[in-house]
């Protein structure tokens, strides 16, 4: 018992060191922003390379010193280890059939387990399981940009071999390091694929699955959005941020309007994301105009296509209220059925805008350019989350620029729960024990939280928020316990609260049980 809490304020020492080492204080508000990635490594050795699967160790790198480790096979328990003192790794010899997927977890402490490793495949005598081949830190070369091939294994000692489809003449050979792979220059398009060897005279495995890269004549463009406080009809002299995201980090971000570069104060967060801050907006600075590029910082004229445009919308409300109306007439349509909100102005060539107000402030819905004086917003399949009520404002894209008053509000209501989605599974026939299974839950509504719940067990157990009204919610590696009939349904909490029902069961076989 003693031998026992001594180890645990070992451990626990020798997490604060870490924490400190890399920079971290414990106060309580640099505490709760601590995250650290606690999933141990696992690798596997064998005796002799001439015969690599007759005697096999699996070794489980833990990231954080743990008296706890625990192998895992085809999805299930396989060994569970308890030391006495706090380790870094600890090793696991293979006995009996050896063949199947291997995963390892490490302890945290009073029952807590990290996420699960990388899996590692055992497979018979004759045979090598196929490695996995990765882009980094982006599928795609451009001038001034090469990418890397990472190829990763499961056994230590190896040869990886890099190939590209149709070229006979290239081959590139790296031995596996320490965390079993291999990283790989890429200086041209292709599709690439990785194998490896245990010996010189060995066949080498099978290969990864393809991985291609492309050479482009600029980087692909960023993304464009605004901060929900700035989505709404903005006053002259009032403040926006706009955030820009690029598939990449380490580069230097540009925000503009129209072909014009607008040098704005800049805070960050992310080293792949930039905030653009505007203050004092004037008339002039409504439209969808603004978009964001990005460079390499080693690269001086090689900018990377423009963003898709983000809309600020400016009103001095000078200009005449128009008039808003909605067909059908009714306050509550019914679920499932189009609505056509008709924005009326007095002026032609006037850009019309859609505004919704709700629990979650107003922003803009939409916004339309009509030839004539009237501009028609649909509302398709509508549903409680269509709930809020609707205003409309005009502002003219000449100058001097100036805008209306908002139109008369008309309010929706639309009653019952959301539609149902529909979850497909997206394999076919039974789950090979230790893979994952991905199930699609298709829903209607975008911006929600998908969960997926066993039938008969109301906890989900997955949850993934996403911008599209579709998902793909994964169950990890999968074993016998994880036989039965899922379902899936989709949340939110913002700017209505709404739960859709339970989409229809979809059936997992676990093949051999």
């Amino acid at each position: 018992m003693l031998t026992t809490a001594r180890a645990t304020v070992t451990m626990m020492s020798l997490l604060v060191s870490f924490l400190l080492l890399w920079g971290f204080t414990l106060g309580p508000v640099a505490e709760a922003a601590v995250f650290i990635d606690t999933r141990p490594s696992l690798s596997a050795k064998s005796e002799s390379l001439l015969e690599p699967w007759a005697n096999i160790t699996l070794t489980c790198k833990a990231q954080l010193y743990t008296m706890d480790f625990e192998l895992l096979k085809d999805g299930a328990s396989q060994e569970l280890v308890h030391l006495h003192l706090p380790t870094i790794k600890h090793q696991f010899l293979l006995t009996g059939d050896t063949r199947g997927l291997y995963r390892c977890r490490s302890g945290l402490g009073d029952d807590r387990w990290t996420q699960l490793s990388n899996l590692v495949e055992v497979t018979g005598p004759k045979s090598l399981p196929s490695p996995w081949l990765s882009a980094e830190p982006v599928p795609w070369i451009t001038p001034g940009l090469n990418s890397t091939l990472v190829c990763h294994g499961g056994l230590q000692g190896v040869n990886f071999l890099l190939r590209r489809k149709g070229d006979d003449a290239f081959l590139e050979v790296a031995k596996a390091g320490e965390n079993v792979e291999a990283t790989f220059s890429v200086h041209k398009a292709g599709d690439y694929s990785c194998t490896y060897r245990t010996h010189a005279a060995g066949t080498p495995s099978d290969p990864s699955a393809p991985v291609a890269i492309k050479e482009l004549a600029a980087p692909p463009p960023p993304a464009l959005s605004v901060d929900r406080e700035s989505a709404g009809i903005l006053r002259p002299g009032d403040r926006a941020t706009l955030l820009c995201v690029a598939p990449l980090s380490g580069v230097k971000f540009q925000l503009r309007l129209g072909e014009k570069e607008l040098p704005v104060p800049q805070s960050s967060t992310n080293p792949d994301r930039t905030i653009f801050h505007l203050d004092a907006l004037a008339p002039r600075d409504t439209g969808p105009y603004y978009t964001c590029r990005y460079r390499l910082w080693n690269q001086q004229g090689l900018w990377s296509g423009d963003s898709k445009p983000a809309t600020l919308i400016v009103s001095n409300e000078q200009l005449p209220a128009p008039e808003l109306s909605a067909e059908p007439t009714s306050r509550s349509p019914e679920p499932g059925t189009l609505v056509r909100l008709r924005c009326l102005g007095p002026l032609v060539g006037m850009r019309f805008v859609l505004v919704r107000e709700d629990a979650g402030g107003r922003r803009v819905h939409s916004v339309l350019s009509p030839a004539g004086t009237e501009a028609t917003f649909e509302l398709r399949n509508v549903s409680v989350a269509d709930s809020a009520n609707y205003s409309c404002v005009y502002t003219d894209p000449k100058p001097p620029f100036l805008g209306s008053a908002p139109s008369a509000s008309v309010e929706l209501q639309v009653e019952g729960p959301p539609p149902r989605p529909r979850l497909r599974a997206l394999w076919s026939g039974a789950v090979t024990p230790g893979r994952d299974a991905v199930l699609r839950c298709e829903g209607h509504i975008p911006d929600v939280t998908f969960e997926l719940l066993r039938v008969g067990d109301m906890k989900p157990l997955e949850r993934l928020h996403a911008t599209h009204p579709s998902a793909d919610l994964t169950l990890t590696y999968v074993g016998p316990q994880h036989a039965g009939n899922y379902s899936c349904r989709y949340r939110s909490w913002w700017p209505n609260r709404l739960e859709s029902e339970l989409s229809d069961p979809v059936q997992l076989l676990v093949a051999g049980h």
